[in-house]
């Protein structure tokens, strides 16, 4: 039987670009979205036509209350869609950009950060883990503004920089299950994540670009193979690892 990955946020932008690439190593995928559903579909669309199964739920990855109806429809699904009962990798991918100066950085914008990037991260993995096998993996998502800085982003790499703490806990605590987990820091990626600021704004681009080792700012494709590599047993070894992913930005 196939494994199975769970692909938060997986209906665009790096999310459906990891989605793609699990399906290259044989890997099914379910995956989430929080409104997009055409283009859920779609990226299911384009993982069974490369001859894996795949399927689309609805999430609001920062709403805790809503996390037992997503999980009793993902049960549902495991038995119809993949005729299993568990599912074996976790990729913690939704997430949201806001971004704001520390000093005008108003309660509801922290709250909505916490809620997306670090609580429902929590709180997900952790009513995920009866539903996973062991042996499997977690992938966390964190960025390289917890090594670097750049103004503006103290609330969303706060957050980030409390998801590698997390990730080295899980790991040593889901070891005993054979749960691999780790998270990976991408550097500045074209997106419409933030609005898009570092696909669309040539300065932003050309800044990103010039400040990285490799030259040129990231694309989703740079992103979606180290995920589905750290799902495979060519990463068996690999756990509680902090893995930048970011050209060599800021060195």
């Amino acid at each position: 039987m196939n494994k199975i990955a769970l692909v938060t946020g997986g209906s665009r932008g790096l999310g459906k670009n990891m989605a793609l690439a699990l399906a290259t190593k044989g890997i099914d995928v379910i995956l989430t979205y929080n409104s997009k559903q055409e283009e859920a579909l779609a990226v299911v669309a384009e993982i069974e036509k490369a001859g894996q199964k795949a399927a689309a739920l609805q999430l609001n990855a920062g709403e805790v209350k809503g996390f037992d109806t997503f999980f009793e429809n993902l049960k549902s699904v495991l038995g119809t869609h993949f005729q299993a009962t568990h599912f074996d990798y976790l990729i913690n991918n939704a997430g949201i950009g806001l971004g704001a100066p520390f000093a005008e950085t108003p309660e509801e914008n922290f709250d909505l950060l916490m809620n997306v990037h670090f609580k429902g991260v929590f709180f997900l993995t952790q009513s995920a883990l009866p539903f996973m096998n062991d042996g499997g993996g977690i992938v966390n998502l964190s960025t390289g503004l917890t090594r670097f800085t750049m103004p503006g982003y103290s609330t969303y790499a706060s957050m980030k920089g409390a998801i590698e703490t997390l990730t080295r806990y899980q790991a040593k605590e889901l070891g005993a299950r054979g749960i691999r987990v780790n998270v990976i820091a991408p550097g500045a990626i074209e997106t419409d994540f933030g609005g898009g600021a570092v696909r669309d704004n040539e300065q932003v681009n050309q800044h990103i670009a010039a400040a990285t080792a490799l030259g040129r700012v990231g694309l989703p494709d740079d992103i979606g193979g180290v995920v589905a590599f750290l799902c495979t047993d060519y990463a068996r070894w690999v756990n509680a690892q902090r893995i930048e992913v970011s050209g060599g930005v800021n060195l």
